[in-house]
């Protein structure tokens, strides 16, 4: 389990690294005590996630060099197979609960602090 700081705000994350993982994401998942984010771990560049199957609505915040580069907030679930994409340029993913970027005042260029 990982620590990602913004804003003086701890996350509890789990980190995925694998492409399966990865694919996965938080489909059929909901945060609980043990964690409240998602960690994706990925090469520098543009990417694109969807809700399909996930049970909640997630914030999608792409991080990119330590810092915040791009937010989608309050994402909603998609059950078909032509879900809306959240695009975004970075290293990092991270998905939080549906309007915690507001709630915590994160902000694109935000910095971000990782600990193992």
């Amino acid at each position: 389990m990982n620590e990602v700081i913004i804003n003086n705000n701890l996350f509890k994350v789990i980190t995925v690294i694998t492409e399966k993982d990865i694919q996965k994401g938080m489909m059929g998942k909901k945060f609980d005590e043990n964690y409240n984010g998602m960690l994706f771990i990925m090469e520098s560049g543009p990417h694109s996630f969807w809700m399909k199957n996930c049970k909640t609505n997630l914030d999608i915040i792409f991080l990119k060099d330590m810092k915040v580069s791009k937010i989608h907030e309050n994402c909603p679930p998609c059950r078909s197979n032509d879900c809306k994409h959240y695009e975004g340029d970075g290293d990092m993913i991270l998905e939080i609960a549906g309007g915690d970027t507001s709630k915590y005042d994160i902000k694109v260029g935000d910095n971000v602090i990782i600990n193992n």
